[in-house]
């Protein structure tokens, strides 16, 4: 496997990106490509260079990439824009798909964590997208928030975002908060998360309030649908705290054949980025991919 820093255009904005290139590759000879999206507050650095090693090693083009205001991309600084990154996404099929050694005919997504909500909604508006896979996504925001909170939590959450609306309109900027009164974490999360984002310079500690608005008004479970006839594989885990199996599940039960839901048992939410856990999760990523995006 090689890779090699890339750049391309969302908007007019510049993205930065890595593409991981198979061993073997032959002069003329193309491949299926891969694109991979990170999730809430991730950066390509944080979890999907293994995701990327696996694929490669398994004869894929992979490209990750940072979406705007996120790593080393340009743009607005830790926002998070669902729609946007969708166009993101987007830009960067475009990218992965001009390349010589990619057959744009034959382009697969995956998202993990937020990612999953994004790649779904990809899948849904782009039918260049042939094959997906959602891990520990989310299929509609706003339960998603309120599921992980008591009541008055929930209700203290929306008074903040309730303010801070007001406060964009008004001013044109969006008060930064701990990231975590925002994902409010659970204590697994909370722990896996901090040493997995320890020493990483892209990952931050505060984000915007506008990302309580920009959350609870996306749901990708509403045009799930859409991808039929284009597979789509749910991958979960029954004891995540963060965001509960329920999501992959619900998102599961919207989609149309062909589809598959696997159900992890006994890991959680951060767990299936290592180890066995994450073996679980990419051996049937791959063989999904294989079985309907085949090498050759």
């Amino acid at each position: 496997m090689s890779s090699r820093p890339v750049s391309f255009y969302s908007e007019g904005v510049r993205l930065s990106g890595d593409l991981f290139l198979p061993d073997g590759l032959k002069p003329g000879e193309t491949r299926p490509g891969i694109l991979l999206c990170h999730g809430y507050t991730g950066v390509r650095s944080l979890y999907l260079p293994d995701t990327a090693k696996a694929l490669t090693d398994a004869g894929y083009v992979v490209l990750t990439f940072d979406y705007k205001g996120w790593g080393d991309s340009d743009g607005p600084k830790s926002r998070l824009s669902p729609y946007g990154r969708v166009l993101d996404s987007q830009a960067a099929l475009t990218f992965l798909g001009a390349q010589d050694m990619v057959d744009a005919d034959r382009l697969g997504i995956y998202g993990t964590s937020y990612g999953g909500a994004t790649v779904t909604w990809v899948a849904a508006v782009d039918p260049r997208v042939k094959v997906v896979v959602s891990v520990v996504g989310i299929g509609h925001g706003r339960r998603w928030m309120r599921s992980v909170r008591r009541p008055d939590e929930f209700a203290d959450l929306l008074k903040l975002a309730e303010e801070d609306r007001v406060r964009r309109v008004m001013t044109g900027e969006s008060k930064f908060a701990d990231r975590n009164e925002v994902l409010l974490p659970d204590r697994q999360s909370a722990e896996l998360a901090a040493a997995a984002r320890r020493g990483n310079p892209g990952a931050v500690g505060e984000i915007p309030l506008e990302y309580i608005d920009d959350t609870l008004g996306f749901h990708p479970e509403w045009i799930v649908d859409r991808i039929s006839p284009r597979p789509i594989l749910f991958i979960t885990c029954d004891n995540d705290r963060l965001v509960p199996p329920e999501e992959s599940e619900s998102l599961y039960a919207h989609a149309r054949e062909p589809k598959k839901l696997i159900v992890l048992q006994g890991w959680g939410h951060y767990e299936v980025y290592a180890g066995e856990a994450f073996r679980q999760v990419i051996e049937p990523t791959i063989a999904w991919y294989q079985h309907y995006l085949p090498i050759g």
